[in-house]
């Protein structure tokens, strides 16, 4: 099975890093998140993965083109102008890094890389900044027992501010960042049929507009609920909180 990746926004709410690299390539623990993306899909058997470029694609190419020099020991013989990779750390990948545009809108970059998608097979499909301890495999049964053309991962989003209940002017109840009150949202993860981007019209057309309200309207999107760890990386301060879930070990999406 096949695993599409968005990897060309600007990543406007992050500049302080984006404006060096393409947002999936930020790193978070040492690594690129688009890795841990990559890591996340292989833990449950999908390894065959299209990645959408756009801005700064030329980085994410280096970096999968130097793969082992970003994850080896290595040896540099100026004399007989020689490489020595030692102990290479191999996954078992196939990245195709496909150019869909600079300005092209999410739908239009899904549409660009149908060349590469099996017609007659569903694949995944996910934006390249976000991170969550998702049962693909379960999403993906899901998904072939329901027989509807798209599938999206429904999540509580995590709160940002601390909520207050007030009665008579006084706060009865204090509760730091709490999550989702009920409602959910689109999660990010999707599996899909390829006949849904007969829905995408042209390169500025978003995925999340006419495509997904299509669906919805003709009863053809199912919601798989997932109830576990979901975080975006929108803002420098989303990173941090990541980085500090993987560095003191907490990381919940860290399941390979």
């Amino acid at each position: 099975m096949k695993a599409v990746i968005l990897a060309g926004g600007l990543g406007t709410r992050i500049s302080e890093e984006s404006h060096l690299k393409p947002k999936p390539m930020i790193e978070v623990g040492g690594k690129p998140i688009i890795w841990h993306i990559l890591k996340i899909y292989s833990a449950h058997g999908i390894n065959d993965f299209i990645i959408c470029l756009g801005y700064k694609g030329y980085v994410v190419k280096e970096y999968f083109a130097n793969y082992f020099l970003h994850t080896s020991d290595v040896t540099f013989d100026m004399v007989s102008n020689r490489m020595e990779v030692h102990e290479q750390h191999a996954e078992p990948w196939r990245v195709t890094l496909v150019d869909t545009g600079e300005q092209t809108a999410t739908g239009g970059r899904l549409k660009r890389v149908r060349q590469f998608l099996d017609a007659d097979q569903p694949f995944c499909f996910t934006y390249g900044d976000g991170l969550a301890d998702v049962d693909i495999a379960g999403q993906v049964a899901f998904h072939r027992a329901h027989g509807l053309a798209a599938t999206v991962c429904a999540v509580a989003p995590p709160g940002r501010f601390g909520a207050l209940d007030i009665h008579d002017d006084r706060v009865s109840r204090f509760q730091e960042k709490p999550h989702g009150e009920g409602g959910m949202i689109n999660g990010g993860f999707f599996v899909l049929q390829p006949e849904v981007l007969d829905l995408i019209e042209h390169d500025q057309q978003a995925w999340e507009s006419r495509p997904l309200h299509e669906l919805a309207s003709r009863g053809q999107l199912a919601a798989w609920k997932h109830k576990g760890f979901w975080q975006p990386m929108d803002t420098l301060r989303d990173k941090m909180l990541l980085e500090e879930l993987w560095q003191t070990g907490r990381a919940p999406w860290k399941i390979w």
